[in-house]
């Protein structure tokens, strides 16, 4: 009789446990649940859908904008979202789509550089259904973040978190417009920080999630549990477009920098050293002597550049940055581009096989126009003159003692080009004012959109001329 009520009282104790057990675990997947819903209460509304339109005139379109990003130069990584395949292939004009976040109440919106450079026309809708015309403040092609606005007031936003402390193994949340399917929330986890060398943008940090990412999301922020942005989605590795668990986003400490410098600049200004980099292997760590391949190699150094006035030369080796160590040559890159001009850098470099410390004041990045609004209505890129490697000046029959601005590239049907600029003209005045430097050219366009015409004296080769631009 004891041995059946001994019986009896343990299996109560464990249908007691049992039965506990099972509603706590319903209780933490109600509070899990419950968490992520209240995620997409606070910021969905917050997120918003971007359509464009392009012209159709314009030929440097392909079957889809992801083309411009065939990272790893295989089918297999070159799917970057935005619009779904083969979406453009008969449509006159053309379309693309994506998704952005609103960074204030007065209407600025975060998105992606692939998704609204060369637009015509930028259409925003909220989750409430009302549709602004966008126009763009500045774009940075670097790190494929780009800046627009709605005239618009009292507008839900979405606030920055911290992603240096965001852990691997945390919650992930996006949201966006998959293949236009609007305020979709889809949940993962941060699978990996800080990934390097996927030739994505020129300029790599990403955060790595398999929360589901699929076209049209690019552009929309990955949130961490408090509705906070962790990083804003910009690529996917996909075989078919679609998703397959690999997503990356631009952390939200570097869209945030890049962000703030276009609302306040219209541009990004970036610190540059004016040196050429190479990464450390084993075996040239040990032709070196050096113990550890976490170093760079300055392979060359820009003439005039604020590396050759601190003394950097080539073939120094540089260990550490500010106290810091160097990581990979990608990590050092990203972290002097961060940088403003006229910041200073206390390098640490082995010179002869001594440790020496040398101080850089950094100067202008050769792209420092890379952002402005109006510098893309003319849809041309140049450099400073002073940063065009010898090699290039003597292509182009140009001294080495000569000034102006290099013209780097020019945009399909733009200004520029029906003007009949070309790359590697030497712009040498602007409407009678001297150009002799990035700073000047930026100067002399400050007022363009006063203007009916820019009059351009160019240097090409051993002609010199001048085009006319018009601008209205």
């Amino acid at each position: 009789m004891r041995y059946i009520f001994r019986l009896f009282f343990v299996v109560s104790i464990l249908l007691f446990y049992q039965t506990t057990l099972k509603a706590e675990n319903t209780s933490s997947l109600r509070a899990t649940s419950k968490a992520f819903s209240n995620v997409g209460k606070k910021a969905i509304p917050a997120v918003v859908f971007i359509k464009i339109q392009y012209d159709a005139s314009n030929n440097q379109f392909r079957d889809s904008e992801m083309d411009d990003f065939e990272f790893f130069q295989d089918d297999f990584f070159k799917k970057f979202f935005g619009s779904p395949p083969n979406q453009f292939k008969k449509q006159e004009p053309r379309y693309a789509a994506g998704s952005g976040c609103i960074v204030s109440q007065d209407g600025y919106i975060l998105t992606n550089n692939h998704i609204v450079k060369d637009a015509t026309s930028i259409k925003v809708i909220l989750n409430n259904g009302q549709e602004y015309d966008a126009k763009t403040i500045g774009t940075d092609p670097k790190t494929d973040l780009a800046v627009i606005k709605i005239d618009a007031k009292n507008l839900p936003y979405l606030e920055f978190a911290n992603a240096d402390q965001i852990e691997i193994g945390e919650w992930a949340i996006a949201i966006g417009s998959p293949f236009q399917l609007q305020a979709s929330l889809t949940v993962g986890v941060v699978s990996a920080t800080g990934r390097q060398n996927l030739r994505i943008t020129d300029l790599e940090d990403f955060i790595q999630t398999d929360a589901a990412i699929n076209p049209g999301n690019s552009g929309g922020p990955l949130l961490d549990i408090d509705a906070k942005i962790i990083g804003i989605n910009t690529a996917i590795v996909s075989q078919s477009g679609g998703y397959m668990g690999i997503g990356f986003s631009i952390p939200s400490n570097m869209a945030k920098h890049i962000m703030q410098q276009i609302i306040d600049n219209g541009s990004v200004k970036r610190g540059h050293l004016g040196i050429y980099l190479q990464p450390i292997d084993k075996e040239m760590a040990e032709a070196l002597d050096l113990d550890s391949t976490e170093a760079v190699l300055v392979a060359e150094v820009a003439k005039h550049s604020a590396a050759h006035k601190a003394g950097i030369k080539q073939g120094d080796i540089i260990i550490a940055y500010n106290d810091v160590k160097i990581k990979t040559d990608s990590s050092f890159r990203k972290d002097i581009s961060l940088m403003s001009p006229g910041d200073k850098v206390k390098l640490t470099i082995i010179r002869n096989g001594k440790k020496k410390y040398l101080t850089v004041q950094l100067g202008d990045s050769p792209d420092a126009h890379l952002a402005s609004n109006k510098f893309i209505d003319l849809g041309l890129e140049v450099s400073d003159i002073k940063d065009i490697s010898p090699d290039i000046l003597k292509k182009w029959q140009y001294s080495d003692n000569i000034e102006g601005v290099m013209i780097t590239s020019i945009k399909q049907s733009s200004l520029a080009q029906r003007s009949g600029l070309k790359p590697g003209m030497l712009i040498m005045q602007i409407n009678h004012k001297k150009i002799r430097n990035i700073s000047d050219f930026n100067e002399s366009l400050k007022d363009m959109d006063k203007r009916r015409h820019l009059l351009v004296l160019v240097k090409y080769q051993n002609i010199t001329k001048f085009i006319t631009i018009r601008l209205k």
